[in-house]
């Protein structure tokens, strides 16, 4: 797989969001060329702890003026809103695009299983599961579909320009918080 300077990617983030408040929280999308070129922004709604998170993103991407463009999806963690856990073998099916899950922390999976069965969400163990082995690759960690481990180090090459993070993923989370929150803080 070779990969352009210039590669189109989306990267998704959601916003902060209060769970006790907010039915709904943003998500964002940001297109890049690489990791210097911001193309567009993309935006959809999801409710929280809910499960139209995959269902939303699909048609936030394929509805979308870049997608003849687009070469791949970020997304930052595999669940927006809560536990709005994001279907990557869906996504990746329905858009026709490899989808990468960016983890900043290898997660604590028996500890998230026993809040989903504590909170009534055992559903979510599946597409946690079925999302695949949690792959790291230096200092951050990867769950992926539609592409394999040399093809997503060839596009973070490109794409990270600031951090470990692919730019389009941390400007989408900058975008989310200062758009809810009026700035933003903290690191994606």
């Amino acid at each position: 797989m070779m990969v352009k300077q210039e590669i189109r990617i989306v990267g998704i983030d959601d916003s902060p969001f209060d769970k006790f408040k907010d039915s709904k929280a943003l998500v964002v999308g940001v297109v890049m060329r690489g990791g210097l070129y911001v193309d567009g922004i993309l935006s959809s709604k999801v409710s929280v702890d809910g499960s139209d998170s995959t269902k939303k993103i699909i048609e936030m991407i394929n509805k979308c003026k870049f997608k003849p463009q687009l070469q791949c999806i970020f997304l930052n963690g595999i669940a927006v809103a809560g536990f709005n856990v994001i279907d990557i073998k869906e996504l990746n099916k329905e858009t026709k695009l490899p989808v990468v899950v960016m983890i900043r922390r290898m997660p604590d999976i028996q500890k998230i299983k026993k809040i989903l069965v504590k909170i009534n969400r055992k559903n979510k163990i599946r597409l946690i599961e079925k999302a695949g082995k949690i792959i790291q690759i230096e200092d951050i960690f990867v769950q992926f579909a539609g592409i394999d481990l040399e093809g997503i180090k060839k596009i973070l090459k490109v794409v990270c320009t600031r951090s470990l993070i692919p730019e389009p993923l941390r400007l989408a989370h900058l975008i989310a918080q200062g758009v809810v929150l009026g700035e933003s803080r903290g690191r994606a």
